[in-house]
């Protein structure tokens, strides 16, 4: 694939251990290396506890050089006393560059409001982070057209034109991410219907499809022209799966 995307690996509260996640590091850092023409930009996002040893291992390898580290989410504010979250600040020393933001595990499962993620947006951009904001509808009924429109203005309220472009949203709808009972992926057609709603809605901002994404089904995602890359969530934590994944782009 000629075009550059963005392969994004979101391992949720998974592995249970660091040398597991040294493993899948070990699997990626491999195959990449055996693949010179590998173009695309790849973030890797582990849990908070693993943050500061990968940021070691990036810093002490090849690997470094060819992924960047990205957190699963951050703290509303960077003062103030916020039991049990981590900060920008904390972030920003450990190497991060990216931080998810609103994934629909918190907007659904922890009651994450949409005000709640403009707050978190904004603390990634003041920290300089690169944030990737999650959207998309819980349910896929006939007015998903319009609760998506209402969600992107609440998001993204009193951000710039310029802010809103140093962010990448992932359209997730809720109903086909892989941890759902019964969930499968959307197909590309259905996705670029609101990829097109979220481009109007926020300008040329780099779009990815995220929910159930595979090694089965991610070149029809990543073959679009509109689609700009691919958050990846259970099948990343498998390094035989992801790595085949990134075989595939």
């Amino acid at each position: 694939m000629s075009n550059k995307k963005y392969i994004i690996g979101n391992w949720k509260n998974h592995p249970d251990s660091l040398a597991e996640a040294e493993g899948i590091l070990d699997s990626i850092s491999e195959y990449l290396d055996s693949r010179r023409n590998f173009i695309h930009s790849l973030v890797v996002c582990p849990p908070f506890v693993f943050l500061e040893e990968i940021d070691k291992i990036f810093q002490s390898s090849s690997l470094g050089k060819k992924a960047q580290l990205g957190a699963q989410d951050i703290a509303l504010s960077d003062s103030g006393a916020w039991t049990g979250e981590v900060s920008g600040h904390m972030l920003k020393r450990l190497g991060v560059r990216y931080v998810i933001v609103g994934h629909s595990e918190r907007r659904w499962k922890l009651g994450e409001t949409d005000d709640v993620v403009n707050k978190k947006i904004k603390t990634a951009l003041a920290n300089e982070f690169a944030p990737i904001v999650c959207v998309g509808e819980r349910e896929r009924y006939e007015s998903y057209k319009d609760f998506l429109k209402q969600q992107l203005a609440d998001t993204f309220a009193g951000l710039s034109d310029n802010e809103k472009g140093k962010c990448l949203v992932a359209y997730e709808p809720v109903w086909a991410i892989s941890s759902n009972p019964g969930a499968k992926a959307d197909t590309p057609e259905s996705a670029l219907e609101s990829i097109a709603i979220i481009k109007e809605a926020l300008g040329n901002v780099p779009v990815l499809y995220g929910g159930s994404v595979n090694s089965s089904n991610v070149e029809s995602f990543i073959s679009q022209d509109q689609i700009a890359g691919v958050l990846v969530g259970g099948a990343s934590v498998n390094k035989e799966e992801f790595v085949k994944i990134l075989s595939l782009v």
